[in-house]
């Protein structure tokens, strides 16, 4: 019993964060008062009329502070109400005291586990002294009923806040997760460019220094290229920094895969369908998959003369291929390329198979199916 007590005083506020105040705020702490005023001057049937007045303006601050401070305010406010009662022999009775139900539903919505006992305790200790001072006991199982009514309506909204803020934040954690795997992409393909590029120009150096010049300013491009986009994912992964806004990668974009390969096997690629009818979504990762395997085939293709890539979008989806003809180079470890591949790939409801092609050499091929193009 007293681990489970010490786990709800140490239970966390309510996600997200409530508002500290608004202008409602203050236009509620104006109706309170007013309608305070117009009752103490109009009613007759008060005892204290001034008296009464002048307690529900002392507490109608409160207002301002329920969120932030809930069982603090739930405690002024039982203090001073109660404090009059036990003075004047009777409860308060001014209408405008109704509008003060904001503050149990607030401390039900916001509060954290050391507020939700405190104020239950409140809570209690109010309904018991209005039933000790009040004629009426069904008028004080009312008020019960009315503050059971309260904490439910509070706790429905406290969770589906939660649940949607939850949701919010799932969301944000995949999408730094896709600008992660496009980082390593990125890096992978320039990196590799890079080191090909350096690999010709030593070939060269010796007997044709113009191309072993060509190289390094390849090099000092795709370098430079390299920093740019990596400071670009980087700053969007930290916390905290707002995003660039760029247009993502586009399935027309892999032709430019094709134009900055200088060395090396020969790329082809070849598009059909309506390639503008795929979503942002979908053609990024369709890009980002090609890159991926250019830039595997590249890297780890022995003897590979050519590389081609061909995209297909028809009614069904997305199919794409990428197909070397060279022999794989074998490997201890498999490398995070193709399973984050197939991730990206399983993520948007399809599938991603890599292994040697019937004709000989490598392939790799993705079918995206259109049922996952709403993701």
């Amino acid at each position: 019993m007293t681990r489970l007590l010490r786990s709800m005083w140490n239970s966390p506020r309510a996600v997200p964060a409530p508002p500290r105040r608004v202008w409602r705020d203050w236009a509620l702490l104006a109706v309170i008062v007013v309608f305070s005023v117009i009752e103490g001057l109009l009613r007759t049937d008060l005892s204290w009329p001034l008296l009464s007045v002048v307690a529900m303006v002392a507490v109608a601050p409160t207002v301002l502070w329920r969120r932030t401070r809930p069982s603090l305010m739930l405690a002024i406010d039982f203090a001073i109400i109660t404090g009059f009662s036990i003075v004047m022999g009777q409860e308060l009775q001014l209408v405008s005291g109704a509008l003060l139900v904001v503050l149990p539903y607030a401390l039900f919505r916001w509060g954290g586990g050391r507020d939700l006992i405190l104020g239950v305790a409140i809570v209690v200790a109010g309904l018991a002294v209005s039933a000790l001072w009040g004629s009426n006991w069904g008028d004080a199982l009312g008020g019960v009923a009315f503050v059971l009514l309260l904490v439910v309506i509070a706790l429905i909204f406290r969770n589906r806040a939660g649940s949607r803020f939850r949701e919010l934040d799932t969301v944000r954690l995949r999408e730094r997760e896709q600008l992660a795997r496009d980082l390593h992409d990125t890096v992978a393909h320039h990196v590799s460019a890079i080191a090909i590029r350096a690999q010709a120009g030593l070939a060269v150096a010796e007997r044709n220094p113009d191309a072993a010049a060509d190289a390094l300013r390849v090099i000092e491009a795709e370098a430079s290229k390299t920093l740019t986009e990596m400071r670009s994912m980087v700053r969007v992964l930290r916390q905290g920094e707002a995003a660039e806004l760029a247009p993502g990668a586009t399935i027309a974009d892999i032709q430019q895969i094709v134009a900055e390969q200088r060395d090396g096997p020969q790329i082809t690629a070849q598009i059909t369908g309506d390639a503008d009818a795929v979503p942002p979504t979908v053609a990024a990762a369709v890009y980002r998959l090609v890159q991926e395997s250019v830039t595997n085939a590249r890297r780890h293709a022995r003897g590979a003369s050519r590389i081609d890539v061909l995209v297909e979008v028809h009614h069904e989806g997305v199919r794409l291929s990428v197909t070397d003809d060279g022999e794989p180079t074998s490997a201890g470890t498999p490398g995070f390329g193709i399973t984050g591949m197939g991730e990206r790939a399983a993520l948007l409801g399809g599938t991603l198979h890599a292994g040697r092609a019937a004709g000989g050499g490598w392939v790799v091929t993705a079918v995206l199916p259109r049922v996952g193009w709403t993701i």
